[in-house]
């Protein structure tokens, strides 16, 4: 019982710790249309949307769902979401304009 316990309040600590990360995204135009990206910092995440603004927000909530998922079943996060970054970030932010 005290195993399940510690088991329980670790998650809890580790849900608490998890905030913002930065996530590398490669983006790939697909030939029937729509984009697709995948992540060196997420292994197994595919992602494809219309546009590539949809591509990168499918890819946001792919990866939260991974965290979630590493974190409920005690596994351990992939190391680039690991290690989040305090402080100013310089990001490239893709803007739509058509």
């Amino acid at each position: 019982m005290n195993t399940k316990r510690s088991k329980d309040r670790r998650r809890e600590r580790d849900r608490m710790q998890v905030d913002e990360a930065t996530l590398r995204l490669h983006i790939e135009a697909l030939d029937e249309g729509g984009y697709v990206a995948t992540s060196p910092d997420v292994p197994g995440l595919v992602a494809e949307g219309r546009s590539l603004m949809e591509a990168v927000e499918i890819a946001q909530g792919l990866t939260r769902k991974i965290v979630e998922s590493c974190i409920e079943h005690g596994d351990p996060l992939p190391p680039a979401l690991a290690q989040l970054r305090k402080g100013p970030l310089d990001l490239l932010v893709p803007v739509g304009i058509r």
